[in-house]
């Protein structure tokens, strides 16, 4: 069964905090009566379980012992055959997520939309940054295999990781990419709002121009082909949100990944 787990975590932020708060405006958005429960795919996903949020502090004094228990939360769900959906919070919270999966999916594919690559070896003197998750979880082989989807701001640096890691990368330029989706075997989906042209997401950090319409999102998430064992939706900031509007995307984004996993069970 898919279970929500918030993770109002931020400290790892390098520009701007604020996605902290946004497992809240996540689960209100997708209660809101403007909507319904149902995904595209013709599956009421409101039987969804919720652990609720973490208890964190959210110092930087305490990044580890906040990473370690998102590490034992995620696990706990894991050993009751719970496939988590987390709500983040700055992408730094995939790293300790993807080390409770780890040692139960040896074979996981990691899907991954978003603008960055978030490759860093380290960043602003940090290696656990939001824009280096990916860097730690390849090197220390938490993942088979890791495909990036919509990426519009490789750098030099994070070309040589993706090189040295071997990471598939799909330019937002070369999109559409359907094909590239065909997984075999277990996946885990890392959803970066800002994956999305700030157009249609205007509450995030970091605007980059260029990305995914929702409609594409909702195409290339219908299109994994892989059994998806847990999620994440991160990045989204509520401060810098217009009239709810982010908020009211996540919340879909949210439903046709719980409408996917829901399927396959």
């Amino acid at each position: 069964m898919p279970t929500l787990l918030g993770i109002p975590l931020d400290v790892n932020s390098s520009y701007l905090r604020g996605p902290a708060a946004a497992p809240a405006k996540i689960r209100e958005a997708l209660r809101s009566d403007a909507s319904n429960q149902w995904s595209e795919l013709g599956v009421d996903v409101g039987g969804f379980a919720d652990a609720g949020d973490l208890q964190l502090s959210n110092s930087s004094q305490r990044v580890d012992q906040d990473f370690a228990e998102i590490e034992r939360a995620v696990g706990a769900l894991l050993e009751k055959d719970e496939r988590p959906v987390s709500l983040g919070g700055d992408h730094s919270v995939t790293y300790p997520i993807l080390k409770a999966f780890a040692p139960r999916y040896a074979e996981l594919t990691i899907v991954h939309f978003d603008a960055h690559p978030d490759l860093y070896d380290e960043f602003e003197g940090s290696r656990v940054s939001h824009a280096c998750p990916f860097a730690r979880i390849m090197e220390n082989r938490l993942a088979k295999r890791l495909v990036q989807i919509g990426i519009r701001t490789l750098n030099g640096h994070q070309r040589e990781q993706a090189e040295k890691f071997g990471v598939e990368i799909v330019l937002m330029s070369a999109l559409p990419a359907y094909d590239r989706l065909r997984i075999g075997g277990q996946v885990y989906i890392s959803f970066d709002i800002d994956v999305l042209d700030p157009a249609f997401a205007p509450g995030i950090s970091h605007h980059e121009p260029g990305g995914m319409t929702v409609r594409e999102a909702i195409a290339h998430l219908h299109a994994i082909e892989g059994t998806i064992v847990g999620a994440d939706i991160v990045e989204y900031n509520p401060a810098r949100d217009i009239a709810g509007m982010t908020a009211m995307v996540a919340a879909k984004i949210l439903k046709e990944i719980l409408g996917k996993m829901i399927l396959q069970e």
